[in-house]
């Protein structure tokens, strides 16, 4: 399954309730269990088989987004942070992007990124880049 961008979480960012200026937004890691779904999965209470382990709090990160106009190339680019889990020891194949509201069933589904095959730490720190959603006119 590729990176996508849920639909409930375009449709909440389309019609205001998401706001990638002002909305806090966290980011969670899951395993190769997980079946991401861009029609079916709409907040974090459908996300399953989350990553466990030492150095992962459930619930994952808090990140940082920002939202950046290029007028020289006609697109809108949306940057989900990056984080670390330092001293972690956890095999992870999704991150998961949500707007946090400090409730699974309110907590938004934004996108979801697949790293291609599991990756691992042991012991050691869990590095996630940020990623940028393009949206081009």
């Amino acid at each position: 399954m590729p990176s996508m961008i849920f639909n409930n979480g375009l449709h909440a960012a389309m019609t205001g309730t998401i706001d990638f200026d002002t909305s806090s937004f966290k980011v969670m890691l899951c395993t190769s269990a997980y079946t991401p779904d861009k029609d079916a999965h709409l907040d974090r209470t459908d996300i399953t088989n989350e990553v466990s382990g030492t150095g992962y709090t459930a619930g994952g990160n808090a990140v940082t987004v920002t939202v950046t106009k290029d007028d020289a190339n006609d697109r809108i680019d949306v940057s989900l942070g990056g984080t670390t889990f330092p001293a972690s020891t956890i095999t992870a194949r999704y991150a998961a992007y949500y707007k946090s509201t400090g409730t699974a069933a309110n907590d938004l589904l934004v996108a979801v990124i697949d790293f291609g095959s599991d990756v691992t730490s042991t012991a050691g720190t869990f590095t996630l880049t940020a990623s940028t959603l393009r949206l081009q006119n």
